[in-house]
C-alpha cells in the first residue's frame, strides 16, 4: 500500500513538473517571437540618365603581299580617320592609337593551302570624348570613311558610359528607403500593427541598364541609361 501510494505521488510530481516545464517553454517561445516582431521589405529606386562619356574604337584592316605597301596604306587610312574626326569637332588629342598588329601568313606554322595575301595589318584608333552627342553624330556619318577608301570593321561602334553614379547615389538610396518604409506601412495597415524603427538594412548593387530594351542592340551602345538600386530593410513591428 505504501509503495503504491509513493508511486502515485511520484507520477503526480513528474506530471506537474512536465506541465510547468512545458508552460515555461511555451512562455519563452511567445516572448522570443514577440521580441523579434519584424517585417522585411524591399525598396526600389530608378532614375533615367544620359551617358556622359563616349568611347569609340575604330578598327580598320589593310592586306597586301608587300609589307611596306600595306603599312603605307594603313598610315594613309589612319590620317583619313583622324581628319574625319577632327573636322567633325573632336579634339586631335582625344584620338589615340589603341592597337597595331601585323600578321604574316607565311610565318604561320600550321598554314595549309594557298593564301590570298601574305600580310594583314590591323590598327585600332580610340576616340574618347565627353561630347556624346557629337560622337553619336559622327558615328552616323561613318559611311563617309568608306567612301574615302577606309573600311571599318563591324565592331567599330561607340560605347556610351555613365560615369556620374556617385552624384545620384545619395538621393536614390533615400528614395529606395522611403519606398521600403511605404511598403512596410502598407503591411502594417493590413496586419493591424504599427511600424517602428529600422532594425537592420542592406543596400544592393547599383545597376546601370539601358533605358530601353532593344533586341540586338548591346546595352553599352545606348546613350540613354537607367540606374537602379534595391534596398532590403527590416522594420520593427510595434504592438
Amino acid at each position: 500500500m505504501v509503495q503504491a501510494f509513493a508511486r502515485i505521488v511520484a507520477a503526480a510530481l513528474l506530471a506537474l513538473g512536465l506541465g510547468v516545464g512545458g508552460w515555461l517553454v511555451g512562455r519563452s517561445l511567445v516572448a522570443m517571437r514577440t521580441s523579434d516582431r519584424t517585417v522585411e521589405v524591399r525598396g526600389l529606386a530608378e532614375r533615367d540618365v544620359r551617358a556622359d562619356l563616349a568611347i569609340w574604337p575604330l578598327r580598320f584592316v589593310v592586306t597586301g603581299n608587300e609589307l611596306a605597301t600595306a603599312e603605307a596604306e594603313i598610315r594613309a587610312a589612319e590620317r583619313r580617320i583622324r581628319t574625319f574626326l577632327v573636322e567633325g569637332g573632336l579634339p586631335a588629342d582625344s584620338v589615340s592609337v589603341q592597337g597595331f598588329d601585323v600578321q604574316d601568313a607565311f610565318a604561320q606554322i600550321y598554314r595549309s593551302g594557298p593564301v590570298d595575301f601574305r600580310f594583314v595589318v590591323t590598327e585600332t584608333l580610340l576616340a574618347r570624348s565627353d561630347d556624346v552627342e557629337r560622337v553619336a553624330a559622327l558615328h552616323q556619318r561613318s559611311g563617309e570613311l568608306a567612301a574615302a577608301g577606309v573600311a571599318l570593321t563591324q565592331d567599330s561602334a561607340p560605347a556610351y558610359v555613365f560615369t556620374r553614379l556617385n552624384d545620384v547615389k545619395p538621393e536614390m538610396i533615400a528614395e529606395a528607403t522611403r519606398a521600403a518604409r511605404e511598403a512596410a506601412q502598407q503591411f502594417g495597415a493590413d496586419a493591424a500593427t504599427r511600424i517602428g524603427g529600422i532594425r537592420r538594412g542592406s543596400q544592393g548593387l547599383f545597376q546601370i541598364l539601358p533605358r530601353d530594351e532593344v533586341p540586338g542592340l548591346p546595352p553599352e551602345r545606348q546613350i540613354d541609361k537607367r540606374v537602379r538600386v534595391v534596398t532590403t530593410i527590416v522594420f520593427d513591428l510595434v504592438e
